[in-house]
């Protein structure tokens, strides 16, 4: 399986210094937050991805995705009444759909807590908005050849699709083969009754799960708590996982080039000592 790192970790260093860090490190490839190469990711076409692309290819990377969908510009929601922001919203779906393919990348991950939350009025009409965003996206996704992850997240970040069930039960609604959804790990020890291993066992023989991010549930990167992976690998390995794995630690300890080397590091151990 390939480990791919989220590089809003390096974002204080230029693109072509993040992609040579990761690679000295031991990284696979990169899956990037489209805010941290762009004030408006919208921007980011054409020449400019071509560009990203070539320079992630001459450190050995891939850039493996996109995540942390709609930081950027302010004001996008899929939940929001006004059309206006709902039309804003959804050309950026597509765009970044658009854009994942020209980078070579196959999943997007839709976080966006803040971009997504339910009113305390109206919340059957605002998840039905949100539906019809993941939706397009979904349909979007299988024309450029990507897959699109509605993310679970914990009740902390959103009040919509905490667990892998609802987030499940969001993408057999919709029934759009490229709409699937993901596991972060920190998110499912905060929401989940399940431990990771046993969420990975029930859900991936159901074709629903297309991603997953690794994480402690302090929000350090894996290794830098009291979490193991190592069970969470096996579960993988035991059911022929052949997708990236991205690494995506929030808290940076000692700082974010040191959490990418501890991560990197402690993963690998893993996977070595693995059968």
């Amino acid at each position: 399986m390939r480990i791919a790192l989220c590089n809003e970790v390096l974002r204080d260093m230029p693109f072509e210094r993040q992609c040579a860090y990761a690679a000295a490190l031991g990284y696979d490839g990169l899956e990037v937050a489209p805010f941290t190469l762009a004030d408006d990711p919208r921007t980011l076409t054409g020449p400019r991805a071509a560009e990203i692309r070539r320079v992630a290819a001459d450190h050995g990377l891939r850039i493996t995705g996109l995540h942390w969908l709609l930081v950027a510009p302010e004001g996008l929601s899929v939940t929001e009444a006004d059309a206006g922001v709902r039309a804003a919203t959804l050309d950026m779906m597509h765009r970044l759909v658009d854009l994942c393919a020209a980078l070579g990348g196959d999943v997007l991950v839709h976080g966006s807590p803040r971009q997504r939350t339910l009113p305390a009025n109206g919340r059957e009409e605002a998840v039905r908005r949100a539906t019809d965003c993941f939706a397009a996206a979904g349909a979007a996704a299988g024309r450029a050849g990507v897959t699109y992850c509605i993310e679970p997240l914990s009740p902390t970040e959103t009040n919509f699709v905490n667990t892998v069930a609802e987030a499940a039960a969001l993408v057999e609604a919709i029934g759009e083969p490229a709409l699937r959804t993901m596991i972060d790990t920190s998110a499912a020890k905060a929401a989940e009754v399940e431990a990771v291993e046993a969420l990975l066992d029930r859900w991936l023989p159901t074709g629903l799960i297309a991603h997953v991010q690794v994480n402690d549930a302090n929000r350090r990167g894996p290794g830098q708590g009291t979490d193991t992976f190592a069970p969470m690998f096996a579960a993988l390995r035991r059911h022929g996982w052949d997708r990236t794995v991205a690494v995506e630690p929030f808290d940076y300890q000692p700082d974010g080039p040191g959490c990418a080397a501890r991560a990197i590091g402690y993963v690998r151990g893993i996977l070595e000592a693995l059968p």
